[in-house]
């Protein structure tokens, strides 16, 4: 650890979660909650949490990142990106504990772990902002048209795959199959297709978990009232493609990334996890400017 990191558990609803502070600056108004989706701890794919927690206390950020119950170091059992928000809630108190100057709170995830800081968001008032990158967004539709869209389509107009081809080297039958058990999953519409403009009713009888996930993502969105950064990556990225495929096909969903607290940013190049040192500090710095030109 580099000097001022605090290695330190905290609790939650009986469990015990382990995390690494970051300090930053003693008169900080703004700190950040690095949120991990599975499956990782606390550390990052290609020590990117460790990187990106090191350049913002940098600048005078204080950040924690932590395990989730189940996760890492942390006690408990196991639990999904949709069941973590007493989790969140736990670590973004400990933050305001060990940074009482902190007025507002960024969480910063990626891809269920943005779905998570999502979810979790409109229910406390002290998150002012969210840092999502490659929100998942998962359906068997929307994966099926995916890659349908984004793998075989691409597929069809590389040079390589017709050199297969005319080799002799093709595997038609499995490609085929595959392609037909991915078509069989878009019978039904992708969620968030022919939708209106404005949200409909509610449904009183329904449960939460009775609506696919977009819709549910889609909904905490739009009850959400702070400034969120969205990052996306571009290079064979399926969860990023499904991200925007659903987005294109909502209405509801465009109109909130055209509000002027959302800033939107593509990373064409990169892939999911930002794996090169190049693409990890770009992130960085989009975040730490992001957070410093809106904070």
């Amino acid at each position: 650890m580099t000097t001022g990191e605090v290695a330190i558990e905290f609790p939650c609803l009986g469990e015990t979660l382990t995390g690494i502070f970051h300090p930053g600056h003693r008169d900080s108004h703004v700190g950040v909650v690095v949120v991990v989706g599975g499956p990782q701890y606390r550390v990052g794919s290609h020590r990117q949490f460790v990187l990106l927690a090191r350049v913002l206390a940098q600048s005078g950020i204080p950040v924690l990142r932590f395990d989730s119950r189940g996760m890492g170091d942390s006690s408990g059992e196991l639990r999904t990106f949709e069941n973590v928000n007493k989790d969140i809630g736990s670590a973004v108190t400990l933050l305001v504990k060990c940074a009482p100057t902190v007025q507002k709170v960024v969480i910063w995830g990626l891809c269920d772990a943005a779905s998570a800081a999502l979810f979790y968001a409109p229910t406390d008032t002290r998150v002012m902002g969210l840092v999502l990158l490659n929100p998942w967004v998962r359906t068997e539709a929307g994966m099926a048209r995916a890659y349908l869209k984004h793998y075989y389509l691409q597929r069809l107009l590389s040079r390589d795959f017709w050199k297969k081809v005319l080799s002799g080297k093709w595997r038609a039958g499995e490609s085929l199959k595959s392609i037909s058990d991915l078509a069989g999953k878009l019978q039904n519409p992708p969620p968030g297709e022919n939708d209106r403009s404005t949200p409909a009713a509610p449904n009183p009888t329904a449960t939460p978990k009775s609506k696919a996930l977009p819709e549910r993502m889609l909904e905490s969105w739009e009850n959400y009232h702070g400034k969120v950064l969205l990052v996306l990556s571009g290079n064979n990225d399926y969860v990023a493609d499904e991200f925007r495929d659903v987005v294109k096909a909502s209405r509801r969903w465009r109109k909130l990334l055209k509000r002027s607290s959302t800033t939107r940013f593509e990373f064409t190049d990169a892939d999911h996890t930002f794996s090169c040192s190049e693409w990890r500090n770009q992130v960085s710095e989009r975040t730490r400017l992001w957070i410093s030109g809106n904070f």
